[in-house]
């Protein structure tokens, strides 16, 4: 199993070289063909001196600016992108959280930063897209210009978005130096530690060798995120964990916190 087609999403508010970077070394890795994609929206009311109307012309100063901002980012992804990988670009004036997921329907895997979840009319919605969009994404922690992947972390339940994760991430897994694979809880129950142990076979089956880990204690993200910095680990996989949907997502703990955590490159599948 491959990655055979990568999407990387460029936001308007934020320099673009250093995910495109990402994308680019990832498609290099895996013999993908990379696609860049960037798109932001009008807001429906705009602020005026009487209140928030609903305003034509300034809506399409607005709109001119966006295209515009797409424009110079489609140059630079042209520029940053090799000659040798195989590339395409994609850009709409939409919601980004909107076009991205209907997007990702032609690829393996969707590769973004973390960006601005308040401003959803500039900048996805990582958790929305995680929960909705039926790929993996990989969440690029700030800054960075390359997911190494050596050191992996499976943050492990025994459920349909774990199994699904792990399925998802087994191209870095396979290339990864070492694999841990971890659940936290107060529960020390012998079905827990069967379940890590049938982990570690699976992946085994796979050419994977990886280590289990039970660590003790209430399962939030903090201790999860301490957990993988003890161990060097410079991804985590873990499934997407949502509860309900009334304007948006509410999370389960451990995701709202990866979410939140810049400091560390995440995947995330549901």
């Amino acid at each position: 199993m491959s990655y055979k087609s990568i999407i990387v999403n460029l936001a308007v508010d934020a320099p673009p070289a250093a995910i495109v970077k990402v994308g680019v070394e990832l498609a290099e890795r895996f013999g993908a063909r990379l696609i860049g994609l960037a798109a932001a929206d009008v807001p429906p009311l705009v602020a005026t001196g009487h209140g928030m109307v609903y305003e034509g012309e300034v809506m399409q100063i607005q709109r001119t600016e966006i295209e515009k901002q797409l424009a110079e980012l489609r140059a630079e992804f042209e520029r940053l992108v090799p000659a040798s990988i195989s590339s395409e670009w994609g850009q709409d004036v939409c919601s980004p959280t909107r076009f991205l997921s209907v997007s990702a329907r032609a690829a393996d895997l969707i590769v973004t930063g973390g960006h601005d979840r308040e401003n959803v009319y500039r900048a996805v919605d990582i958790g929305s897209l995680a929960l909705g969009t039926g790929r993996p994404v990989l969440v690029a922690a700030s800054n960075v210009e390359h997911v190494l992947a050596k050191t992996v972390l499976v943050a492990w339940k025994d459920t349909r978005e774990a199994r699904r994760a792990i399925a998802d991430a087994l191209p870095f897994l396979a290339r990864a130096n070492e694999v841990v694979v971890a659940t936290v809880g107060t529960d020390r129950h012998e079905s827990i530690r069967d379940s890590l142990a049938d982990i570690a076979v699976f992946l085994e089956h796979h050419g994977v060798m990886a280590r289990t880990e039970l660590i003790t204690g209430e399962a939030d993200g903090d201790r999860l995120v301490a957990f993988a910095r003890s161990v060097h680990a410079d991804l985590i996989v873990s499934g997407a964990y949502g509860h309900s949907r009334l304007r948006e997502w509410a999370f389960g703990g451990v995701t709202r916190t990866l979410i939140q955590e810049s400091g560390i490159n995440r995947m995330m599948s549901y």
